[in-house]
């Protein structure tokens, strides 16, 4: 059995704001083992963002951990203060974030900003930060390091930057690397080379990752493991192979369906899940999902359905696999 490496517990994650309040993440349970990676997935607005927010404590003012607890490696997250969660960050936990281009600092140089965590958080020299930082970007497979060490973000392309990017989450050799969107605003063939890179340099470093996307052809090349989420409720989790083979709940089932056919490469027409993403403010009652699923009938309205084990390592929370009280 491998090592628990992070383990979130009943999770809730509230929103402040002009409207009124909502839980963008509900009760949220699920752990990450060593040297494994999770792939979450879901549409736009499903609470994987927020979740990986949570766990680096860089949720912004309007929001704020109301339940839970996070444990990374036994160590309690919750109960750390500002400056100590600065140490873990980088050094026990470490992210990529969606766009290279906002996360990098425009005005300093990419060699600036890869030595700094190496001496702030390693307490490197000058010098030896430098040499350390042309060897990360070897690492990430960026020719001519010295020279891409004085170069701007804005000279770089957009696969380039996010080599980058990862180059400093690696910086200090992180136990997790949350990889939040890695690939999205990158073309098919630089996506590939990304997965690629990070996929070796998961296997080298044996470190576990989040793997945040959309994309269910991304999580089937990448993820070990797979959890789906919905209106900010995990709806199934599961190993990769057993997720695609016997999807449990209708929304996953409904992802499925959404993936272009292999056999064809320009179909006419693309399956899509019928209805709109509940609003946070007017959650349904019951089972979230159920004014958009096929199989919804009167008891999904009005009892929220909970994770029912189906096999190894695979549950769903839907009532058609549990028992539905009278």
């Amino acid at each position: 059995m491998a090592e628990t490496l992070l383990s979130v517990r009943n999770l809730t994650v509230a929103f402040q704001t002009r409207r009124g309040a909502f839980d963008a993440v509900r009760d949220v349970s699920f752990d990450v083992e060593a040297g494994r990676v999770l792939g979450v997935v879901g549409e736009s607005g499903s609470g994987k963002s927020v979740t990986a927010m949570a766990l680096m404590q860089l949720l912004p003012e309007a929001a704020r951990v109301s339940s839970g607890q996070i444990h990374l490696a036994g160590r309690d997250l919750g109960s750390l203060s500002d400056r100590q969660m600065r140490s873990v960050r980088g050094r026990e936990i470490a992210m990529v974030f969606q766009d290279p281009m906002s996360s990098l600092n425009p005005i300093f140089s990419i060699g600036r900003q890869l030595m700094e965590p190496l001496t702030l958080q390693l307490g490197l020299s000058r010098a030896a930060a430098r040499a350390r930082a042309e060897e990360l970007l070897g690492l990430v497979r960026i020719p001519s390091p010295p020279q891409i060490m004085r170069a701007y973000p804005h000279e770089l392309s957009g696969g380039m930057r996010q080599r980058v990017m990862i180059a400093i989450a690696l910086s200090c050799g992180p136990k997790l690397l949350i990889a939040d969107e890695p690939t999205t605003a990158l073309d098919v063939t630089t996506q590939a080379q990304i997965l690629t890179l990070l996929r070796d340099l998961q296997h080298r470093m044996h470190m576990a990752v989040l793997l945040i996307t959309h994309d269910l052809g991304v999580v089937a090349e990448f993820a070990d493991d797979v959890q789906v989420m919905y209106a900010g409720r995990i709806v199934e989790r599961s190993p990769v192979g057993a997720l695609f083979d016997r999807p449990a709940h209708p929304y996953t089932e409904g992802l499925l369906r959404c993936m272009p056919p292999l056999e064809d490469e320009d179909p006419e027409r693309l399956p899509a899940i019928e209805g709109n993403v509940a609003s946070p403010f007017a959650m349904p009652a019951g089972c979230s999902f159920h004014p958009r699923c096929p199989y919804a009938w009167e008891a999904c309205g009005r009892i929220q359905p909970q994770a029912v084990t189906l096999g190894a390592g695979h549950d769903a929370a839907c009532l058609r696999h549990g028992v539905v009280p009278a």
